[in-house]
């Protein structure tokens, strides 16, 4: 490949018109425009708690959504979510970059406006350092599977990073620029790796993002505000503050009184209550979602195979035991499909023709049968060897679809002689679980991103192996590796998909989840608020866009910056 050098975009100026004309309340008119437009404006997002604030080990949306609006990456994605070179990326922290002629490096020169929310300037460096952080096994953090073909990063002079690559790749680019938020260095001092997470300066972020960190009230609420000075230009907002709910029945009650502005994700009764609520809308927005029952392969701290859903063969047969069809109509009406896999039918590496394990649950009894799993003492549960077939099902509150699913499940394997409960946790205890390997079985969600190869994070080996990434049910496949390995290596497009189908294929067989629902997102947002590019892969990607026009705010628009603590 030869040397290319990606232009720097440059803002299209809009000019604006003077028009000569005679009447005398011109001036006026243009001043009660410009106030109109005015930035201004307070949004409350009613969301689950977040995680984390420190990007490298987060893993809940509600954290990815504020640390999106602090942080910058070097390059942000286009439009069109494309994945292959650089084409279609816009230059955030980068104003430019250029690729060596063998294209196994990308030199990202930094935009010399780019200053940290303390004032610093932005300097290669952090975006070393940041690389270190997101990679390094003290921090542990479970997106470094996602940046595992970049070799290094080196410092060429105080405004250029240098990614050097172990091989070239179709996706180098997005490598390189997607997963990473760049960290400001000087902000962790000399702490040791393992103490970055619990740091003042992970609690407290400082960003180069249009928006600031103002405060996080833990259980209450997360603020921020307008970068005023931002080399990008201010947001149109003032501010916006996540409203924290502990239940899945409070986000859209508060949307609905008017104590939230938007809510991401409203079930079909919500959708009913709309048309009561004159100052609520809906946003139907792309997703890129699926749900799933997952498996843990092994057996909480023990790590040995887990004595009931170590089986391959059992699991099969509680995914045949299991509706999914009539599931997704019970739970979502039309506002989901059955899931087919781990992917979303918009990936372009979907596979809509896919083989599944079919419902049927006469199927499924036999199967356990043969297994040795029989009713010995009819007491309505199958044994074998002294061993109840019994697990726990894991369920994080905040979420009422997948309450419902894991009620729905356990209603279904009762009848097929499986004894599954339910236990129900507060969203960030639900992660903590899932991370020590500390569960039988859980209802998931997860997001995808717009490349197909990053689902060896969730679930690759190498994840496994290296605790480097989010494959907490310890899913491991030589064949799913190789053909995800391929898929990923080629540059050519229909021989990737082949791959992928190859190893949706291998994926599904071996059942180490219930591909349970693809969700079709619906949000509620209150009539005031302009809403503008709610992409797939991140619905507040645009949101220093939106905007609330000055004749439409109301009392909690008009507090303006003034109480927003630096």
């Amino acid at each position: 490949m030869t040397n290319r050098t990606r232009r720097t975009l440059h803002a299209a100026a809009l000019p604006l018109a003077l028009l000569a004309c005679s009447r005398g309340d011109d001036a006026p008119s243009a001043e009660r425009a410009a106030g109109a437009n005015a930035p201004g404006g307070t949004i409350v997002v009613a969301t689950a708690e977040p995680d984390a604030l420190f990007p490298p080990v987060m893993m809940s949306l509600p954290s990815k959504a504020v640390t999106d609006l602090v942080f910058d990456r070097l390059a942000e994605i286009g439009s069109d979510l494309g994945t292959v070179g650089d084409a279609g990326f816009r230059p955030r922290l980068a104003d430019r970059w250029s690729w060596s002629s063998d294209s196994l490096s990308i030199a990202f020169h930094l935009d010399p406006r780019a200053r940290w929310h303390d004032g610093r300037p932005v300097r290669a460096e952090d975006v070393r350092f940041t690389f270190a952080a997101y990679t390094s096994p003290d921090v542990g953090s479970p997106h470094a599977e996602n940046v595992r073909d970049v070799d290094s990063v080196t410092v060429r002079d105080s405004s250029t990073a240098v990614f050097w690559f172990k091989r070239r790749l179709p996706e180098q680019f997005f490598q390189a620029v997607y997963h990473m938020s760049i960290l400001p260095a000087h902000r962790f001092g000399d702490l040791k790796a393992a103490e970055y997470a619990s740091s003042e300066a992970a609690r407290a972020p400082v960003g180069t993002g249009r928006f600031r960190f103002v405060k996080w009230t833990p259980g209450s609420a997360i603020e921020v505000a307008a970068d005023t000075a931002n080399f990008r230009g201010r947001p149109k907002l003032d501010r916006v503050v996540w409203s924290v709910v502990s239940d899945a029945g409070t986000a859209p009650t508060r949307l609905l009184t008017g104590a939230a502005d938007f809510f991401e994700r409203l079930t079909p009764g919500d959708v009913a209550r709309v048309p009561q609520h004159p100052d609520v809308r809906l946003a139907p927005y792309p997703g890129a979602d699926y749900g799933f029952m997952w498996f843990n392969l092994l057996d909480g701290a023990s790590r040995r195979p887990h004595p009931v859903l170590g089986d391959r063969e059992v699991r099969r047969a509680l995914t045949q035991a299991l509706d999914r069809q009539a599931m997704v109509r019970n739970v979502f009406d039309s506002l989901a499909y059955p899931a087919l896999g781990p992917f979303t039918r918009a990936q372009s590496s979907a596979d809509t023709a896919l083989a599944q394990i079919a419902f049927d649950p006469a199927a499924a009894a036999r199967a356990l049968d043969s297994l040795g799993w029989r009713d010995s003492d009819a007491d309505g549960v199958r044994d074998r060897g002294g061993r109840p077939l019994r697990f726990t099902i894991l369920a994080p509150v905040q979420s009422a679809p997948r309450i419902k699913y894991a009620t729905l499940i356990q209603e279904q394997l009762r009848k097929v002689g499986v004894a599954a409960s339910v236990e129900q946790l507060d969203f960030n205890a639900f992660l903590e679980r899932l991370r020590r390997g500390d569960f039988d079985a859980a209802i998931g969600l997860w997001h995808t991103d717009p490349s197909a190869g990053t689902i060896r994070q969730m679930w690759g080996s190498d994840a496994v192996r290296e605790k480097k990434g989010s494959n907490y049910g310890s899913y491991t496949s030589a064949a799913f590796d190789a053909a995800v390995d391929s898929a990923t290596a080629t540059f050519d497009a229909a021989a990737a998909r082949a791959h992928f189908r190859r190893a949706y294929a291998t994926i599904v067989a071996d059942a180490p989840a219930v591909w349970l629902y693809e969700p079709r997102p619906t949000a509620g947002v209150h009539r005031r608020v302009r809403v503008v590019g709610m992409r797939a892969d991140a619905w507040w990607a645009e949101l220093p866009d939106w905007s609330v026009p000055a004749a439409e705010r109301i009392e909690r628009d008009r507090l303006g910056l003034r109480t927003a603590a630096r």
